[in-house]
C-alpha cells in the first residue's frame, strides 16, 4: 500500500503520526511541504481528494492568515495562492492513500480510517 505524509517535522501531532504509521509497518512517502510545497494544481487534487473546501484545510491560527485577510469567503485559487506563498498555512499532516486524504487529527481515528 502507498501511503504519503504532508509533514512538517516541528510539528509534534506530524511527528506522532509519522511514527504511528511506521509502527504499523508502513513507511510512507514523506513530503515535507514547507520545503518542497506542492504546485497549485497537486494542492487542487490533495483538496478534491480529502473532499472539504480549500478554507478547511487552512490553519487559521497562523498569523499570515489574519495579515492576509483571508476568510472562507474568498475564492478557492486565492486560498491556494496563500497556501503557496505561505505554506505552513497548510492544515498538516495529511495523509493519502489510495482509499482517501485525512487531516490526521486524532491521528489514530483518521488514519486507520484510510489504511
Amino acid at each position: 500500500m502507498t501511503v504519503t505524509l504532508f509533514h512538517n517535522p516541528r510539528c509534534s501531532t506530524s511527528r506522532n503520526t509519522l511514527t504511528y504509521l511506521r509502527e504499523k509497518g508502513i513507511e510512507p512517502e514523506v513530503i515535507q511541504y514547507l520545503k518542497d510545497t506542492p504546485t497549485a494544481e497537486e494542492l487542487r487534487e490533495l483538496f478534491t481528494t480529502l473532499g472539504i473546501p480549500v478554507h478547511d484545510g487552512i490553519r487559521t491560527r497562523e498569523a499570515e492568515y489574519k495579515e492576509l485577510g483571508l476568510s472562507a469567503e474568498m475564492p478557492e485559487p486565492e486560498l491556494i495562492d496563500a497556501i503557496l506563498a505561505h505554506p505552513k498555512l497548510l492544515q498538516r499532516p495529511i495523509v493519502v492513500t489510495a482509499k482517501g486524504a485525512r487531516i490526521a487529527r486524532p491521528t489514530i481515528d483518521v488514519v486507520d480510517s484510510i489504511l
